[in-house]
C-alpha cells in the first residue's frame, strides 16, 4: 500500500515524464526501467528517481524478476491496480450503467438499470444512489483515491425523438457535480468507447485508426498520431451521422435499431436474451457491412487510416460476423489510389463505453496531455 503522503498528494502534481511513464506501462504492459529510460529519452538515474516516486505514490509496482536472458536480471514495473479509482456512468437508449474502475482498468463494482427511455430525473437518481452505495461499501483508504466521475452519453439527446426533448435544458454533468467531492467529466459515448479501446484494449494498435461502435445507434472515434481526436465541437468521428447514398445515414443501416426494425421488436440491452434468427441477422450483417465499408474507405481517402476497429454492444459472435462481412465488403470496393484498411474486432464489447467514461478522470490526472486517448 502507498504511504500516507500519497493520499494527500493530488495526481495533478505529476510531471510530464511521470505521466509519460504511466501511459507507456498502461499501453505496453510491464516494462523494465532500462526500456522505460530508452522510450522516454532520459538517463538511467532519472528513470530510477521517477519510478521510485511513482512506486511510493502507489501507481506502479514491481513485477517478478525476469531471469535467463542476456545481461543482468530485470524487474519489470507494472501498474498498481490499487493506485486510484475512477467512477464511470454510461447513459444509453435503454440502459444506464455505473462502474467503479481501478487503476489497471478492471471493473471492481458495477450496477445497471434498464428502462423504456432515459428520463433525466431517473438517471440522476440512479447515479446518485449508486455512487452513494459504492462509497458506503468502499473502505475509506480506497474511497480517498477516487479521482472523479466520467459520464459517457450521446450528444444532443433531444434529437432522439419527441420523448427526449426533456433533456434539452438539463445539465447532467452540472447536476451530479453539485453533490460530489471530486470532479465530473462528460464526453460522447462513442468517443469514450474508442478511448477505452486505446487505453484498455487487448490490441497493439497503430497510431492511426478508425473505431466503429455498434449499439442502438452506431458511432465512432478517430485516432491520429496516437491521440483520440475530438474536433472543434468535440464531435469528430460521428460516424452514425455520415450520409450514405439515397439520403440515409450510417446509423440507418449499421445500428441495432435497424436490426430491430427488421425483427419488428426490441432486443435486450445486454447479451442475455439476444435471440435473433440466423437468417435475419445474416441479412442485417451484410447490409450493415456494406455501409461500414463505405465509411471505412471514405475515412481512408480522407486521412489514410490503416486500420478499422469494429466493436459494439452486441454478442461476440455477431461482432465477429460484422467484422468478417466488412472485410469482404471492403475487398469488393474499388480502391484505385488507396490502400484498403485492415479490419479487426474490438476487445471490450459492451463494457467499452462505461470503461471509457471512467477513463475520462483517469486521463485528466494521469495521461500526458490530460485528455482521453
Amino acid at each position: 500500500m502507498p504511504d500516507d503522503r500519497s493520499d494527500r498528494l493530488d495526481a495533478g502534481d505529476l510531471s510530464r515524464n511521470e505521466r509519460q511513464i504511466l501511459g507507456m506501462v498502461r499501453r505496453r504492459g510491464p516494462m523494465p526501467r532500462a526500456a522505460l529510460a530508452q522510450a522516454c529519452g532520459v538517463s538511467a538515474q532519472a528513470i530510477t528517481k521517477l519510478t521510485r516516486k511513482l512506486i511510493s505514490l502507489g501507481y506502479l509496482q514491481e513485477s517478478e524478476v525476469v531471469r535467463g536472458k542476456v545481461g543482468q536480471p530485470s524487474t519489470p514495473l507494472a501498474l498498481n491496480p490499487e493506485g486510484a479509482r475512477f467512477l464511470g456512468l454510461k447513459l444509453g437508449r435503454r440502459l444506464v450503467e455505473l462502474a467503479l474502475v481501478d487503476f489497471a482498468g478492471q471493473v471492481r463494482l458495477h450496477r445497471q438499470e434498464v428502462y423504456g427511455f432515459p428520463d433525466p430525473d431517473r438517471v440522476i437518481a440512479f447515479a446518485r444512489q449508486g455512487i452513494s452505495t459504492f462509497l458506503t461499501n468502499t473502505p475509506s483508504a480506497v474511497r480517498d483515491r477516487i479521482r472523479g466521475l466520467g459520464i459517457a452519453t450521446p450528444y444532443r439527446l433531444w434529437d432522439w425523438g419527441t420523448e427526449m426533448r426533456i433533456w434539452h435544458d438539463r445539465d447532467l454533468r452540472g447536476e451530479l457535480a453539485r453533490d460530489l467531492p471530486f470532479p465530473v467529466f462528460l464526453d460522447n459515448d462513442a468517443t469514450t468507447a474508442c478511448g477505452a479501446e486505446l487505453m484498455f484494449g487487448q490490441h497493439r494498435l497503430p497510431p492511426d485508426f478508425l473505431h466503429v461502435y455498434i449499439a442502438h445507434f452506431c458511432g465512432g472515434g478517430i485516432v491520429l498520431d496516437g491521440r483520440l481526436r475530438h474536433g472543434p465541437t468535440r464531435n469528430a468521428g460521428a460516424l452514425g451521422s455520415m450520409p450514405l447514398a439515397g439520403g440515409a445515414q450510417l446509423l440507418d443501416r449499421a445500428s441495432v435499431s435497424s436490426l430491430e426494425q427488421r425483427l419488428g421488436r426490441s432486443l435486450p440491452p445486454d447479451d442475455i436474451g439476444w435471440d435473433v434468427p440466423d437468417a435475419t441477422e445474416a441479412v442485417w450483417v451484410n447490409d450493415a457491412a456494406e455501409a461500414l465499408a463505405f465509411a471505412a474507405m471514405s475515412a481512408v481517402a480522407l486521412v489514410d487510416l490503416p486500420l478499422v476497429v469494429i466493436d459494439g454492444a452486441v454478442p461476440p459472435g455477431t461482432r465477429t460476423r460484422l467484422a468478417d462481412a466488412t472485410r469482404r465488403a471492403i475487398a469488393a470496393m474499388p480502391s484505385a489510389g488507396l490502400d484498403r484498411p485492415q479490419v479487426v474486432e474490438g476487445s471490450l464489447g459492451r463494457h467499452a463505453r462505461v470503461l471509457g467514461a471512467a477513463a475520462l478522470p483517469l486521463s485528466h490526472f494521469f495521461e500526458l496531455d490530460g485528455e482521453l486517448g
